[in-house]
């Protein structure tokens, strides 16, 4: 079945000249170990191709449960010179979000079931 990150992870990101920069955070152990197989480098270009026409780097972090991902070439030359409508960091963090990826119904529910790791408060 295919998933939206959203439901394993929220992101944080920023952007610096032209590249964006994100921390895709696994609400648990489970879900970490969906991301660490599912979004490569590879996907996240495909995912972004339409805007990106620079490279992905992906680092695992698993200690926090974490993927450190680095989008090249992301913002046209610059947040300030590029003419696309919220294109900053924050608003790519949500278009990342939005990404899908494969898991099976075992998988998701492994995921759901989890308890979520941090300070945050279970989702309703």
């Amino acid at each position: 079945m295919k998933v939206q990150l959203v439901k394993l992870a929220h992101a944080r990101s920023g952007d610096k000249a032209d590249w964006v920069d994100f921390g895709l955070f696994a609400w648990n152990e489970a879900g970490y170990r969906l991301m660490e197989r599912e979004v490569t480098a590879e996907r996240v270009q495909a995912h972004f191709a339409p805007w990106l026409p620079g490279t992905v780097q992906c680092w695992t972090l698993p200690n926090i449960l974490a993927l450190k991902l680095v989008l090249q070439g992301a913002l046209q030359g610059g947040g300030a010179r590029n003419l696309r409508m919220d294109n900053l960091g924050k608003a790519m963090a949500a278009a990342l979000l939005r990404m899908e990826i494969e898991v099976s119904a075992a998988e998701f529910a492994e995921a759901g079931a989890a308890p979520r790791v941090g300070w945050w408060p279970e989702a309703p």
